[in-house]
């Protein structure tokens, strides 16, 4: 179950990761002073890979607590 625990921590670090990107791209688009049609486009991709990220992360974390819970 070792391997499970890994695993599911590289999942979560990766998925943590891709917050922090979703953060500093937000933050970039904030400071360019784009317009609001261009800002609304970039932050809508951005909210889908938040997610996705977002729910890489939690899938990482139930890797770590069934590798737990099993070993």
């Amino acid at each position: 179950m070792d391997g499970l625990i890994w695993a599911g921590a590289v999942v979560s670090v990766v998925g943590v990761a891709g917050l922090v990107w979703c953060i500093v791209s937000a933050s970039r688009a904030r400071r360019e002073n784009l317009e609001d049609a261009a800002m609304k486009a970039r932050l809508q991709k951005l909210v889908a890979l938040n997610m996705g990220a977002l729910a890489l992360s939690a899938i990482g974390l139930m890797m770590v607590v069934i590798g737990i819970l099993l070993g």
